[in-house]
């Protein structure tokens, strides 16, 4: 009998095999056990309140559903909806993870992430966190503190930057005035004048323009357009109204949406704003949108982490500070921190909470390693002190006070000291000391200046070379794993929200994975 060349082989070369259980094909060894182990200790079911309808299909298990998306998460760094589905169809740990279940959708995922998960994420960290800790005796009292910019997910070019608002604003109000000033000259006859101010409200102008068309009875709906057409003089002067009018609103939502901190935004993500960012091995940076992470780590786990839209890390230290106050109900002893960290403020407010003093000041390593900017003797700190409390030049000359004055461009009210010479005229030293005409004028702040004498000693002393040396392995390394091991070196998600919930599953993950290397260390060892 001759075989249809049209017959088709359904069977394979591949059979079935012993056994079907997949928990046994799974190794001993592997990270998933030590997931279970941390997920088990932890009541899911209080942040995972959701509403079951009455009709429908039945909902996927909301803590599987966490689970496959953690062990995601701590497998593989940041991975996306469609990822994670196809680990769960592929991937026999995720299968594991199921319980026979079928593999969820990108959209289930999506769904549960946008809607139950965001807001319960950071809860859910911080009770991994408290069972971490509490087995491996991690020690609160040091936390390592590093920044870093994370590029938004954004256009390049469509940054709004606040100074210019303002400007154009202005630019705006002048428009205003004499526009107003121009109409009024027209409307004298009537009796009726428009107060013309150095600042219009949007709700002034819009009354300004109903106003003036009840006044020379213009019809809006009779307004002439295109080419071809003349416009008349009460017709231009409203057209000029509604559109002044609407500039002004548009100055006024940038300049809102930038708020007091910020000094620019982006029109496709409003929570990013734009930083110099380094964009290549030769220290090369663009200007780009993004956020400013910031992770402080206790025995190498990230024990809290926030994000910020301001450049400055200065301005970060204590709400880092406060939040982890807020977790864990103590503030750190030894706060260590790089010279983006040094400041008045913060060194006060290390001072006043107990905490010790282990962040640089911006010139911390000029002080340390460059022995003639640290011993010149024409600095204004490094001039004695006389009987009267003054300083005295190299010359022999006092230094009178003058007045005190706030220090330029500082939000949180630093004050410095402004002494000036008694005689500079005919100093042999003026050329070394002074390029001022006539007597040299200094500025000191004492406090700030013992504050940066007590930084040093700590972090020249034995205790500070080691702490600093394990910020660097530990920060610094944090972030390097974040971005280049565990895929994060740009945000998915827009806005404030969604970088936060994106850097809490990738917290999630990265303690996760290095609880579960610690594990292996000790295996080995033992």
């Amino acid at each position: 009998m001759r075989k249809n060349k049209t017959t088709q082989v359904y069977n394979t070369p591949y059979q079935l095999k012993l056994p079907l259980e997949i928990e046994k094909i799974i190794e001993i060894s592997d990270p998933v056990y030590t997931f279970c182990e941390v997920m088990n200790q932890i009541d899911l079911k209080r942040y995972l309140v959701i509403k079951e309808n009455r009709t429908g299909r039945r909902r996927f298990d909301s803590e599987t559903l966490l689970k496959v998306i953690l062990f995601a998460f701590m497998e593989h760094g940041y991975v996306s909806t469609r990822e994670i589905e196809k680990l769960c169809k592929t991937d026999i740990r995720f299968m594991w993870l199921l319980q026979e279940e079928k593999a969820p959708s990108h959209m289930t995922i999506d769904n549960f992430m946008n809607n139950y998960l965001a807001g319960s994420i950071e809860n859910i960290f911080n009770e991994i966190n408290r069972y971490i800790f509490e087995v491996e005796n991690v020690d609160l009292e040091h936390i390592y503190i590093d920044g870093t910019k994370l590029e938004a997910n954004a256009n390049k070019y469509s940054w709004v930057w606040k100074k210019s608002s303002l400007k154009n604003r202005q630019k705006t109000f002048d428009k205003v005035s004499a526009l107003l000033e121009e109409i009024n000259k027209m409307i004298v006859y009537q009796g009726i004048k428009f107060d013309i101010r150095n600042e219009y409200a949007i709700e002034y102008l819009e009354q300004v323009t109903e106003q003036y068309v009840n006044l020379v009875d213009l019809h809006p709906e009779t307004i002439v357009r295109g080419r071809g057409h003349r416009k008349s003089t009460e017709q231009k002067h409203y057209d000029k109204l509604i559109e002044y009018t609407e500039k002004l609103k548009n100055y006024a939502e940038h300049i809102n949406i930038c708020g007091d901190s910020r000094n620019s935004y982006s029109k496709t993500d409003n929570g990013a704003t734009f930083f110099r960012m380094k964009r290549d091995y030769m220290g090369n940076d663009q200007l780009l949108p993004g956020y400013n992470i910031q992770l402080g780590l206790c025995d190498e786990y990230i024990s809290v982490f926030d994000v910020k839209q301001y450049a400055s890390d200065m301005d970060c230290f204590q709400p880092l500070l406060e939040k982890f106050h807020d977790t864990y109900n103590k503030y750190p002893k030894y706060p260590v921190a790089d010279a983006g960290y040094g400041s008045l403020n913060n060194y006060i407010y290390c001072q006043e909470h107990g905490m010790e003093k282990y962040m640089k000041f911006p010139m911390f390593k000029k002080e340390t390693e460059d022995a003639k900017y640290r011993d010149n003797p024409y600095r204004a700190v490094n001039f004695p002190i006389n009987e009267n409390g003054n300083p005295v030049c190299p010359n022999g000359k006092e230094f009178r006070f003058l007045y005190t004055r706030a220090v330029k461009n500082n939000k949180y009210g630093r004050r410095e000291e402004v002494y000036q010479c008694e005689d500079c005229s005919n100093c042999s030293l003026k050329e070394k000391c002074s390029k001022a005409e006539g007597n040299r004028t200094i500025r000191l702040n004492e406090e700030l200046t013992g504050y940066h004498q007590e930084v040093l000693n700590n972090l020249n002393s034995t205790k500070g070379a080691l702490l600093r040396m394990n910020r660097s392995i530990q920060a610094e390394g944090a972030f390097g794993t974040i971005k280049w091991n565990r895929d994060y070196k740009r945000a998915r998600r827009k806005g404030l929200k969604g970088v936060i919930f994106e850097l809490s599953l990738i917290s999630c993950g990265f303690n996760l994975h290095k609880y579960h290397l610690k594990k292996l260390t000790l295996l080995s060892a033992a």
